[in-house]
């Protein structure tokens, strides 16, 4: 009885809980706009899960500052009907898509050297695709789903473009990434021995997670990028709570009232986007020495574990070896 409240029953209650004071939060303070961004023109930027949501309103702003813009998304579908779209609303634009699966190792890879391939710089990556409370079950490397996709899809993607990035980027002009995480990691327990999520499954916790996971990496890639005088850096942004398709695996009950109240009281995706926008394009954060964790357009600091040199130690390390980098 015990270990079902303390690992089913109390991650669902601080999710929730979490998600109310975050809601009361946003909607008493004024939401953060994007100010007028410079062109982007000759700038390459890979944006994950740009096919809706927050992700295709990122895709669509830069697009329309003309940068190159490359979708990695799994709904090709989708994708297309994104790329079509935006084409449609801005003629000149350069934006397209490509194949990418965040729950497979093989098609991360795939997508990595397709883009190699065609010796394209690239200025920005922005790690925003992700899931949310899905059923329990394993991606096709069997991993938890959270964890695999949100964080570990993320972290090959990143490792296997490092060079790349850090070939465009140069002083004054730095190339960035750009992690999209949640508030939902100030709750998220990181167990090294459980990654996986095997003792005692639940969904709340491994999203937790997975996103706390994201901006431990976030960090410590910041970090290894400074100590190597790299022009590259790299941030987390938290975007809110926003009115998209990631909500669609809440518990039942909270799925009927999020449908009622998200169109009035959530931000709308733009809203959403604009802080990812503003860590990716602000002349204000060029060669940023800081990266951190950015919250409504405005730079915050999280929850202790984040800054546990040791722990960033052991989970990047972890990774490599799950992925075999080492």
């Amino acid at each position: 009885m015990l270990s079902t409240i303390r690992y089913h029953l109390l991650p669902l209650l601080q999710l929730y809980l979490l998600g109310l004071k975050v809601l009361l939060v946003q909607l008493l303070s004024r939401s953060f706009r994007l100010p007028v961004m410079p062109r982007q023109d000759g700038k390459v930027a890979i944006v994950t899960g740009g096919g809706r949501g927050i992700g295709y309103e990122v895709v669509r702003h830069m697009a329309r500052l003309g940068a190159h813009v490359v979708i990695g998304g799994r709904d090709e579908q989708e994708c297309l009907a994104a790329v079509r779209k935006i084409r449609e609303e801005y003629k000149e634009a350069k934006v397209e898509f490509k194949k990418l699966d965040l729950a497979s190792l093989q098609s991360v890879r795939q997508f990595v050297q397709s883009f190699k391939e065609r010796d394209l710089p690239l200025n920005i990556l922005v790690n925003n695709a992700g899931v949310m409370l899905v059923p329990e079950g394993c991606t096709e490397d069997g991993f938890e789903q959270h964890f695999g996709v949100n964080y570990l899809g993320h972290f090959l993607l990143t490792w296997l473009l490092l060079d790349t990035l850090k070939d465009s980027g140069k002083c004054g002009h730095f190339s960035r990434v750009i992690n999209v995480s949640s508030s939902a990691h100030c709750i998220g327990k990181i167990r090294l021995n459980d990654l996986n999520n095997c003792y005692c499954y639940s969904a709340h916790a491994a999203y937790c997670q997975s996103k706390l996971a994201l901006l431990l990496f976030s960090s410590h890639l910041h970090q290894e990028l400074q100590r190597g005088g790299f022009p590259v850096s790299s941030c987390a942004v938290d975007p809110g709570m926003v009115d998209t398709e990631l909500y669609r695996h809440l518990w039942t009950p909270f799925r009927l009232a999020q449908s009622a109240i998200a169109r009035l009281l959530f931000k709308a995706p733009a809203e959403g986007a604009a802080t990812v926008l503003y860590a990716a394009l602000s002349p204000a954060l060029e060669g940023d020495l800081e990266g951190g964790y950015w919250a409504n357009g405005c730079r915050e600091m999280t929850t202790p574990p984040t800054f546990d040199p040791k722990l960033q130690l052991s989970l990047w390390e972890t990774s490599l070896q799950l992925l075999e980098l080492q």
